[in-house]
C-alpha cells in the first residue's frame, strides 16, 4: 500500500541521486573524474560550499546565477533533479515495495544521466551504458518483468540492437552509436512489446518537438536534435503506463470494429 513519508522519502532520494547523475553525465564524457574536483562554478571554479548543494533549493536561492561571478546556471541542473525525483516515485506508485521497484529505480538512473549527456554533449557514453547493461543482466535473470521470460529480456536486447544498427545503416549515420547501443539496454530491460512501444513513442515525442520548434522558427529540417532525451522519455512511459496503453489500444481497436 502506497504510503505519503515514502513517497516523499523516494522524491528527496532521486533529488539527491538526481544530483550526482547531472555530475556524472557532465563529466564521463569528457573522461574527468566525477570525484574530483567537488562541484564547483564551471566559469569561475569556485568550489560551492555545502549550502549551495542542496537539489533545487539552491538554484532557487540564489536565482539561478553563480554566488561568485554571478554566471548564470544552466536550469538543466534543477530540471534534472526533479525529473529524476518524480521518476523515483512514479516507479514506486506503480510497482510499490518491491524488486521491481529498485530495478525501475536504476533504469531511471541510467536514463537520467543519457539525458544530460546527451543534451550537453550529443554523446551517450559507453562507460555508462555497459555498467547498467551488465547489471540489468545479471538482475532481469532473477527479476524478468512481469510474465516475460528471461529469453524474451534477450530476445529485447537484440532487437532493439540489430533494428537502430539497420536503421544507421539505411539512414547512413541518421542514428547514432549510442543512441544503438541504447535501444538494446532498454531492449534487454523492458523486452520486445514495451521496446517497441518504446520506439512508437519515442519516435512521436521526437517528432512533435521537432514540429513545435519548426513552428516557432527555432529550428529547420535540417536542424539536429539529440534524440536520447525521447528516448528515456519514451522508455519510462512504455515502462510504467505500457500494459495501460497497449489495454487501451486494444478495447479502442474492437470497439470500432
Amino acid at each position: 500500500m502506497l504510503q505519503l513519508p515514502l513517497s516523499i522519502s523516494f522524491f528527496l532520494l532521486g533529488l539527491l541521486f538526481g544530483s550526482f547523475y547531472n555530475v556524472v553525465g557532465l563529466r564521463v564524457p569528457k573522461k574527468a573524474s566525477i570525484l574530483h574536483p567537488p562541484s564547483h562554478c564551471s566559469s569561475c571554479k569556485r568550489r560551492l560550499l555545502p549550502g549551495e548543494l542542496m537539489p533545487i533549493v539552491s538554484y532557487l536561492l540564489a536565482k539561478g546565477r553563480c554566488k561568485g561571478c554571478n554566471t548564470a546556471i544552466s536550469p538543466l541542473y534543477p530540471v534534472m533533479e526533479g525529473l529524476t525525483g518524480l521518476g523515483f516515485v512514479l516507479v514506486y506508485w506503480r510497482y510499490d515495495l518491491t524488486w521491481e521497484t529498485l530495478l525501475g529505480m536504476l533504469f531511471v538512473s541510467l536514463l537520467s544521466i543519457v539525458t544530460v549527456a546527451d543534451l550537453a554533449y550529443r554523446l551517450i557514453p559507453n562507460k555508462v551504458l555497459l555498467p547498467f547493461f551488465l547489471l540489468f543482466l545479471v538482475l532481469r535473470f532473477f527479476w524478468p518483468y512481469g510474465d516475460a521470460s528471461y529469453a524474451a529480456h534477450l530476445i529485447g536486447m537484440a532487437a532493439g540492437f540489430l533494428f537502430f544498427l539497420l536503421l544507421a545503416v539505411i539512414t547512413r549515420g541518421g542514428m547514432g552509436g549510442g543512441d544503438i547501443k541504447l535501444f538494446a539496454v532498454i531492449g534487454m530491460f523492458l523486452s520486445p512489446p514495451l521496446l517497441f512501444l518504446t520506439v512508437f513513442l519515442s519516435s512521436a515525442f521526437g517528432a512533435l518537438y521537432g514540429l513545435a520548434l519548426m513552428a516557432s522558427r527555432r529550428a529547420t529540417r535540417k536542424s539536429m536534435i539529440p534524440f536520447g532525451p525521447f528516448m528515456a522519455l519514451g522508455a519510462v512511459t512504455a515502462y510504467l503506463y505500457g500494459a495501460d496503453i497497449v489495454d487501451w489500444y486494444v478495447s479502442f481497436y474492437e470497439s470500432g470494429s
